[in-house]
């Protein structure tokens, strides 16, 4: 929190106006899982199997100049250098999140030493049968609490990251927070899922006033154990109570193929530098406010988190906002039109029980 304060109040203090705050460093896309809300793993086979060497990945992290470098994939442990990847971005003093779904977790950890500056971030999409559901596998979600109880006794620090899609129970996910916290996770990160246009399933997107309703129904009356690993302007964010506008330059993407236009979730095209993606990408045409069609209903950390810090220190009303979370006090809900929303989930979230949807999708996988 100390190095990210300092980080945006410099730059403000210079004038600075746009600037990343995390790295999205894909070292590969290849995973091994095949979840059906995924769009990363839809690329060829030669593609999959490459790798970013470490001389590569710390030439991005040197050229963007981040904080915060997050690695998600694919699977990051399945590339065959990660440890030295991670060892160089720690040795820059780097704060590390490495995404991952855990399955190779435990058998991985002899490969990593522990540090405040390294988190294994790993993926859990709530309790057990949404979880597997979401990830196309059964087991998977018990075999993660597994690696995080090895993680906290091997003395890492360890989060969580979940993505939400129309169909989970709200009630569900707030008692899925409690177990986390029951693990002793030190942080939980949530996000309503983005619609991927390469993945195989594309019926549970949410809409924006669906994830704005679903949030209200999470987060609302929320306990004081829940820790997030995100800003309170954001968590507001989600639930309609702030308004805030995507920074689509704040999270930036480096993987194969260079750094990615013009964010981790739109791919339309790639630069050899990170002056080059800076200077001559046309921001004014993403995030809501442009009507892309591609962000209208986008509501996804990478490009409102980086705008909740800003705001949470640029203006005396996010910071005030903020202290209000801190301190408990109620936030007052804006009205959403939630008289066409009953207390329940929405019928429209819910899916059939006979829904063919409801199938498990079965993709190849690369080892």
């Amino acid at each position: 929190m100390w190095t990210v304060a300092t980080y945006v109040l410099g730059k403000k203090l210079r004038g600075v106006k746009r600037y990343p705050l995390v790295l999205m460093l894909e070292p590969l896309f290849r995973c091994n899982l095949a979840c059906a809300g995924c769009g990363k793993i839809q690329h060829p086979a030669e593609v999959l199997r490459n790798e970013l060497s470490p001389a590569a990945c710390f030439k991005a992290v040197d050229e963007c100049a981040a904080p915060i470098v997050s690695i998600p994939g694919g699977e990051p442990l399945l590339h065959s250098r990660i440890a030295e990847i991670v060892a160089g971005l720690v040795a820059r003093k780097k704060y590390v999140y490495l995404c991952t779904n855990a399955l190779k977790l435990e058998e991985s950890l002899d490969q990593f030493t522990p540090s405040k500056f390294l988190a294994f971030s790993v993926h859990m999409d709530g309790p057990r049968e949404e979880h597997d559901h979401a990830v196309c596998r059964d087991g998977v979600f018990d075999l993660a609490v597994r690696a995080i109880q090895a993680v906290q006794q091997r003395g890492f620090r360890v989060t969580t990251n979940t993505t939400l899609y129309a169909g989970v129970d709200p009630n569900r996910i707030r008692v899925f927070f409690d177990q986390m916290m029951d693990l002793g996770v030190e942080g939980m990160m949530i996000s309503p899922g983005y619609s991927y246009s390469k993945a195989p399933d594309q019926d549970h997107f949410l809409a924006r006033q669906q994830t704005i309703g679903l949030f209200r129904r999470i987060l609302g009356r929320g306990k004081r154990r829940w820790r997030f690993n995100q800003t309170p302007l954001f968590l507001q964010f989600l639930q309609g109570n702030f308004d805030l506008e995507c920074t689509p330059w704040g999270n930036p993407t480096y993987n194969l193929f260079g750094w990615q236009r013009p964010c981790y979730l739109i791919d339309e095209g790639y630069c050899e530098s990170f002056d080059e993606l800076m200077t001559t990408t046309a921001w004014h045409e993403y995030g809501q406010a442009s009507g892309n069609e591609k962000c209208r209903d986008c509501l996804v950390h990478c490009g409102y988190e980086p705008s909740a810090v800003a705001a949470t220190f640029g203006s005396w009303r996010g910071f005030l906002k903020t202290v209000q979370s801190q301190l408990g006090i109620p936030w007052h809900a804006r009205d959403i039109g939630e008289s066409s929303m009953p207390n329940t989930i929405d019928d429209t979230l819910k899916e059939p029980s006979n829904s063919s949807s409801n199938r498990r999708v079965r993709l190849p996988v690369l080892k």
